[in-house]
């Protein structure tokens, strides 16, 4: 039996292409009764959109790309698993590309997802290469957003976690435990967010009149954790709380804590920050501050779509609260000065 096509549709219902695919668009200039003949003879037909029919009649791909840099954080999964969900629902499908240090090397104009012809719109997510993409997706006038950027003045249309918001009340919840020797362990300067989150400590600690222990930078890495607090213990300092700017790097400090005889929660106490998977499986389980990874997946689509049909020309960017998960990591400071 042949299967019924967008062109039977036409052909029975007597109005144009344009027509009918203005109709599976639920396009508004469309004329009442041309509507009804179109809905009459799908319904004749028993006609149903694929996307390749949804495609066609958008004048499209049907696809949206994403790229990022590593496929190791469970934060980016979960907002890819959203972002994927969000664009099935819209009848488009996802390219997931994971640009390789020597892609970022090159000039970002051989990027085969930045054609005009390859995808609807691109979702950068917490790119390395945010000038150089932005420059080249603007020049070909490509729809995209950016989930996680880095560039504080970008004029791109953005959507972030109130990162500050977040490395505050981590903080605020150490000070109301009474801990008054804390110290941070900051992601690199390049991220915004390790920048934001560093900021929300310091201003914290500035409204409770401390002085922060001590700010050491690092990679986001468990190891990197782990060496930090070694250092700091071999160098004297001795803090009854962490804030650490990342999972990962809680993580890493837990274990460098343990190494020495420290007890966590009872001698030091730790907050991380994403909630990754591992954060309430490991023990003591991590208070740490969670990322709205649905919701940020599923504001870029809304956005980008809108971009991509003209409905959000002037979309704003997004920024979403954070939440902070109070587990056994943290617990009244029993130490007095």
């Amino acid at each position: 039996m042949k299967k019924v096509s967008i062109l039977d549709v036409v052909e029975k219902s007597g109005v144009s292409l344009v027509t009918v695919s203005r109709v599976l668009n639920n396009s508004p200039t469309v004329r009442e009764h041309n509507r009804q003949k179109v809905l009459q003879a799908m319904k004749d037909l028993g006609y149903t959109p694929s996307s390749a029919a949804r495609s066609l009649a958008r004048g499209s791909t049907g696809l949206i790309g994403i790229t990022l840099q590593t496929l190791g954080d469970t934060v980016f999964d979960g907002i890819i698993h959203a972002v994927n969900e969000s664009l099935e629902e819209k009848g488009y499908f996802l390219a997931l590309s994971i640009v390789s240090p020597r892609q970022m090397d090159n000039n970002s104009q051989n990027y085969f997802l930045f054609q005009e012809d390859r995808v609807d719109g691109i979702i950068l997510l917490s790119t390395l290469a945010e000038k150089d993409y932005v420059l080249e997706l603007k020049s070909k006038k490509i729809p995209f957003v950016i989930i996680d950027n880095h560039i504080e003045d970008t004029k791109a249309v953005t959507i972030n976690v109130d990162n500050y918001i977040g490395g505050y009340e981590a903080t605020r919840h150490l000070l109301d435990l009474g801990h008054t020797k804390i110290a941070h362990i900051s992601g690199p300067d390049f991220f915004l967010s390790a920048r934001e989150r560093r900021k929300g400590f310091e201003q914290a600690m500035k409204e409770a009149g401390i002085a922060p222990l001590v700010i050491s930078k690092a990679e986001f890495e468990i190891r990197d954790g782990f060496n930090t607090v070694k250092t700091w213990l071999h160098n004297g300092l001795r803090p009854t709380a962490v804030f650490a700017g990342e999972d990962g790097l809680a993580l890493g400090a837990m274990d460098a804590f343990r190494d020495e005889g420290f007890r966590i929660p009872d001698d030091v106490s730790v907050v991380g920050f994403d909630d990754q998977y591992f954060a309430q499986s490991i023990n003591p389980r991590l208070t740490t501050v969670r990322q709205p990874m649905e919701q940020l997946g599923r504001e870029a689509v809304r956005i980008l779509l809108g971009l991509i049909d003209g409905s959000a020309k002037r979309s704003k960017s997004v920024c979403l609260k954070p939440e902070l998960l109070i587990r056994e990591s943290t617990a009244v400071c029993k130490e007095k000065d």
